[in-house]
């Protein structure tokens, strides 16, 4: 059974369940990419649903079409980038529609990010729009044609500042069930 948080918009909600804190927690260790961060650009790629794909286009009504891209699963990742995860960090059986590779998959990103383009672990709305536009897109700020575009990177900006708050009064909660087995 897929685990999904009965309330995405609480990371509290989201990280008591499952072994989803521990995996935040080592992804944060290894990538420097505070959890808040990368739950916020995940809450705003997939709103925690482990198979989700971008809408089809549909030709009169009820012929599917392509979609739109190849982004898949929690992280919303496309083929040729996850597959440039894969090589980059070995991680050969990694999943995109299982959490505890999908949170390494944005640790990687926004750590990747904050190398190749300076902008800091901490900054949700730059990674957000590094993380949407890719890298070479970001460098190019083709974003910056994008107001809807900006308009999501502020409210994902705004999510992590939540975030943030809500981690803080359920951290000791969480590192007590680390423990428990």
């Amino acid at each position: 059974m897929i685990f999904k948080p009965d309330d995405v918009d609480n990371l509290c909600s989201v990280l008591i369940e499952e072994d989803w804190y521990e995996a935040a927690l080592e992804s944060q260790k290894k990538w420097g990419t505070p959890i808040h961060v990368q739950l916020a650009i995940m809450h705003q790629e997939s709103k925690f649903i482990h198979d989700t794909r971008p809408p089809r286009k549909w030709y009169l009504g009820f012929i599917p079409g392509p979609r739109p891209s190849t982004a898949y699963g929690y992280a919303q990742a496309l083929d040729i980038t996850w597959d440039t995860y894969i090589k980059a960090t070995g991680n050969s059986g990694a999943d995109r529609d299982d959490f505890d590779d999908a949170i390494d998959f944005i640790g990687w990103y926004t750590a990747t990010s904050h190398r190749k383009l300076g902008i800091s672990k901490w900054n949700a709305k730059e990674q957000y729009l590094a993380y949407h536009e890719g890298w070479g897109g970001y460098q190019r700020k083709t974003y910056q044609s994008k107001t809807w575009l900006k308009n999501v990177s502020d409210k994902v900006n705004k999510r992590a500042l939540t975030f943030a708050r809500q981690y803080k009064e359920c951290r000791r909660e969480l590192d007590n069930n680390l423990g428990w087995f």
